[in-house]
């Protein structure tokens, strides 16, 4: 099941609202009183969650359900095990949890990748056929994440299965994301209380999201696809610049459309999870760049390994480059992933070397700001071409080399009827929105109420457009699921 599908939308949300808020009053009236305090319960809610989370993840894929059971239930008993006292902690059975799930990972995603690189030296090892589980990456880097909290005594080990089993199966965030860690949700999974700002901006978030995925990423999809999965020999020098910033758009909005939705509908059942994009599109330098994209999985690495390694301390040249090689290999079980991850932790290394940093001058603003998009994006054909011998010719392509000309009949029928979309993706890249919410907020504290209605109905009316739309694109329409589905 995907957010972005009609079913999702108009069947499992509705019936999930009604469960959740008869859950919501029933754990009202079991308030308990407890030394004069009010203390609120969310067993009924958590339960509601769980059950619809299950249900949620086994609609596509019913038997790496038990996958998902398993590797929640070994990481309870390991937390459990790390977490002797509160003073004491078994390094052995952090070794042991770790091993554990990078094993699941290895087997499940890369087991093919590895038989495919072995046969490539002679070798006639049979090729396994496993289908990747959804959302593999994303579930066990949690549960990573998890234990070695409990090891460092960030927190301690959860006593119990149900709370730990609604962190990591919890709908929203289970099969693209954002990396949740346990402590930013620890307190709101048994003490959490819903809002009626929390709802409202939830329900907008998710909307705003929805609207990045069908009415941008997917019109995105469809100009990508038609130049950049035709013959690389016919595509000329504009058409693949144009298929490649397609491309560019199509991903930022797939997956930071995912992130709002995520973000907005864990806002609506009471969580608040982290950001996972910031803009990322005006960066002044790569280094940047990464700060800015996917900062879920980003602050994973640089906590969970850079740092560890020795950070900035020691073998800094070494760490980073292991550290983009994991990135490029978390991406995909494909050697082009790893070569994109190990070209952007390159590219890092020379800003480093450089003391590359962002600048307050406008001509060096811009200089650096032409030089982050043009290898942005020029590393996303290195993302997109898993074949490199496609991957060879469509950078011939790319710099004048190829044999499709200067422009082609395709390109330019893509480009004239898509301008708008494109100029319309392009602003949506930029943080407008970031000013007028400042503003908004603005209004919203004046002491007169009419600057504030006026702000909540235009909110309504744009989440309504936003539905209507996307419900419109979504009729008839073939299913497209969000691109980090694969990771």
């Amino acid at each position: 099941m995907i957010f972005a599908d009609l079913f999702f939308l108009y069947i499992f949300i509705p019936l999930l609202a009604v469960f959740y808020i008869s859950a919501y009053c029933i754990d009202r009236i079991k308030i308990k009183k407890s030394g004069g305090e009010i203390t609120v319960s969310n067993n009924m809610q958590n339960i509601v969650l769980v059950i619809f989370s299950l249900i949620f993840y086994a609609w596509g894929e019913p038997l790496y359900i038990l996958l998902m059971l398993s590797s929640i239930t070994i990481n309870f008993y390991i937390g459990k095990a790390i977490d002797i006292s509160s003073d004491k902690k078994s390094k052995g059975a952090l070794i042991l949890g770790v091993a554990v799930n990078i094993l699941f990972i290895a087997v499940f995603k890369y087991m093919g990748f590895f038989v495919r690189t072995i046969n490539a030296f002679g070798l006639k090892i049979p090729e396994p056929s496993i289908a990747l589980p959804i959302g593999i990456s994303f579930y066990t880097f949690q549960a990573i994440s998890y234990i070695a909290d409990v090891y460092r005594g960030t927190i301690r080990a959860q006593k119990k299965y149900r709370n730990l089993l609604l962190y990591i199966a919890m709908f929203p965030q289970l099969i693209a994301g954002p990396i949740v860690r346990y402590t930013t949700v620890e307190n709101e999974i048994e003490n959490r209380q819903i809002t009626s700002s929390d709802l409202s901006e939830g329900i907008f978030r998710f909307l705003i999201g929805l609207g990045k995925k069908v009415l941008l990423a997917n019109q995105f999809a469809s100009i990508s696809t038609a130049i950049l999965d035709s013959n690389i020999a016919d595509i000329s020098l504009c058409g693949s610049w144009i298929g490649l910033i397609a491309f560019a758009l199509q991903i930022y909005f797939d997956f930071s459309g995912y992130s709002d939705m995520a973000i907005g509908m864990g806002r609506c059942l009471g969580f608040h999870f982290d950001e996972n994009f910031n803009y990322p599109y005006i960066s002044q330098s790569i280094t940047e760049f990464w700060r800015r994209w996917h900062i879920s999985l980003g602050s994973l690495f640089r906590d969970y390994v850079y740092i560890p390694m020795g950070g900035n301390r020691k073998h800094q040249f070494i760490n980073i480059l292991v550290v983009w090689f994991l990135t490029g290999m978390w991406h995909g079980a494909s050697w082009n992933f790893i070569i994109w991850g190990l070209y952007f932790g390159a590219i890092i290394l020379i800003e480093k070397y450089l003391k590359f940093k962002p600048s307050n001058n406008p001509f060096k603003r811009f200089f650096k700001h032409t030089y982050s998009l043009f290898l942005i994006v020029f590393g996303w054909a290195i993302f997109y071409f898993n074949d490199f011998g496609n991957l060879g010719r469509f950078i011939q392509t790319l710099f004048g080399f190829g044999t499709g000309g200067i422009s082609d009949m395709v390109s330019t029928n893509q480009l004239t009827s898509n301008l708008f979309l494109i100029i319309v993706g392009i602003l949506c890249c930029m943080p407008i929105s970031t000013y007028i919410k400042k503003y908004c907020n603005y209004l919203m504290d004046t002491k007169s109420r009419i600057p504030a209605l006026l702000v909540n109905i235009t909110k309504i009316i744009i989440s309504y457009l936003l539905l209507h739309l996307s419900t419109i694109l979504l009729i008839g329409e073939s299913i497209q699921s969000f691109f980090y589905f694969r990771f």
